[in-house]
């Protein structure tokens, strides 16, 4: 798949203005696509809004992307990851229910979590279990006193050894990419990606579970040094962040093989589906209340800048979404289902908050799961 040449050669200015036009759209509506009615007497077309609350953590959303089943495990990170929502309200009985809850399941269905971890990883998922255990009791006694300092340290500590098991729980790869995308380099798996800036350093999971051909292509590119001396372009103040065009005439990568554009389709994978969309927006198929397993709900999420016209002209270019609780509401934005996430920046959101166009990517590596990418 190549992108036509008149395409490439206004590659800058229609990933910018697309960018800009969907996050614009957003705030003016405060809506996510997810459906219309007329208002009634009037003509006049509003949203329907999903409703419930949108996971925020990009670590949260990355656990709960991993392809594996296991539902007493599932259950004890949703009571542990539910603190979260009460514990700046000071709402304190959901929390000591949470906790307890926890508790319960380590005490009494530990059987049910280590049915599913691998036969080899047994040990030490028990030995993490027996951890997690303590770091409960930890848990009852800080709420009990209300550090909620304390609890945000303990939490993390708890979720820590809770990823490592259920990371162990998947077993193979869920599914295979369609025979048209096959030649392009896939991710089967999850890499971490450090990125050194101007301002500081990113560190990036990139999640091939559910984005194989986009975190494949941002994987490969990195490798190669791709993004070395890249610049930021500051695409719209509150909402994006691109970077990836390179120097000189052509806005994307020229395979050096080939010496052809790398062209890669938008991939969206919705919950339940079980292989991701490509080549279409969730939009444009009417699918508007689905909702894709990797979100634009968290601040740092990355993905494929692409043409508004051409969802499989992607290439190179990505952009951070700087996501704002006001501007873009978790859940009521039009990004989903129209641009490709393949990725999570899980430290750094510091960094992430001061880049702006003048800065730079000084280096890009691949720090952990480059095994994982197959060419």
């Amino acid at each position: 798949m190549k992108l036509s040449q008149t395409c490439i050669n206004c590659c800058k200015q229609w990933l910018a203005a697309s960018l800009v036009g969907v996050c614009a759209l957003s705030l003016s509506w405060g809506l996510s696509g997810a459906g219309w009615n007329n208002l009634p007497d009037t003509g006049v077309l509003i949203a329907n809004l999903p409703a419930g609350d949108a996971i925020t953590d990009p670590e949260a959303i990355l656990r709960y992307a991993l392809p594996f089943e296991n539902e007493t495990i599932r259950k004890l990170q949703a009571n542990i990851e539910d603190i979260d929502n009460h514990i700046r309200a000071k709402r304190w009985s959901p929390i000591v229910r949470d906790v307890k809850s926890a508790a319960n399941i380590l005490t009494l269905r530990t059987d049910k979590i280590l049915a599913t971890v691998p036969d080899n990883y047994k040990a030490e998922a028990e030995s993490l279990l027996e951890e997690m255990n303590t770091q409960v009791t930890d848990l009852q006694a800080l709420v009990e006193v209300k550090d909620r300092e304390g609890i945000g340290t303990k939490k993390r500590e708890f979720l820590k050894n809770l990823t490592k098991i259920e990371e162990s729980m998947v077993v193979g790869y869920p599914f295979e990419v369609p025979s048209e995308y096959a030649n392009l380099p896939q991710l089967k798996g999850r890499a971490t990606v450090e990125m050194e800036t101007t301002q500081g350093k990113l560190s990036i999971v990139v999640d091939g579970y559910s984005a194989p051909v986009n975190a494949g292509n941002f994987v490969d590119l990195v490798q190669r040094g791709f993004y070395k001396g890249s610049e930021f372009i500051r695409a719209e103040d509150f909402f994006v962040l691109q970077a990836g065009d390179p120097p000189g005439p052509e806005q994307g990568f020229i395979d050096p093989k080939t010496k052809q554009y790398r062209a890669i389709p938008l991939e969206v994978l919705v919950e339940g589906d079980e292989l991701p969309t490509y080549g279409e927006t969730l939009e444009d198929q009417g699918r508007y209340l689905d909702r894709p397993v990797l979100p634009f709900n968290a601040y740092g999420a990355i993905a494929l800048a692409r043409p508004e016209v051409d969802p499989n002209g992607g290439s190179s270019q990505f952009f951070f979404f700087k996501f704002d609780n006001e501007l873009t509401p978790p859940g009521f934005n039009l990004m989903d289902g129209r641009y490709s996430v393949f990725g999570y920046v899980v430290e750094g959101k510091d960094v992430l908050d001061k880049l702006a166009a003048e800065d730079k990517i000084i280096s890009a590596k691949v720090v952990k799961g480059g095994d994982n990418l197959v060419k």
